[in-house]
């Protein structure tokens, strides 16, 4: 007789709210969320809720809304929160 052998795993996921200097950036380089948006290929929507912290961006989005204002991802985006808490 063959017994199966199962594994349950408990993965709890939390929101992580990331701080960020988006719309501060943004207004410094004149641009609106449209315009900032079709650069790194993304939506108006999706820009306005990383600035007001509804949802935090991907690291690829990151990295493009970095790199669109010459900045390493650090200057963009603030992780002290998630230090303080490893």
């Amino acid at each position: 007789m063959q017994s199966k052998l199962c594994v349950y795993i408990d993965i709890s996921v939390r929101s992580i709210k990331v701080k960020n200097r988006i719309k501060e950036l943004r207004k410094e380089h004149k641009l609106s969320q449209g315009e900032l948006a079709d650069l790194v290929g993304t939506t108006r929507q999706t820009i306005t809720s990383i600035e007001v912290g509804k949802y935090t961006a991907s690291l690829p989005l990151a990295y493009k809304i970095a790199k669109q204002f010459s900045l390493s991802i650090e200057e963009v985006f603030d992780f002290s929160e998630l230090e303080e808490e490893a």
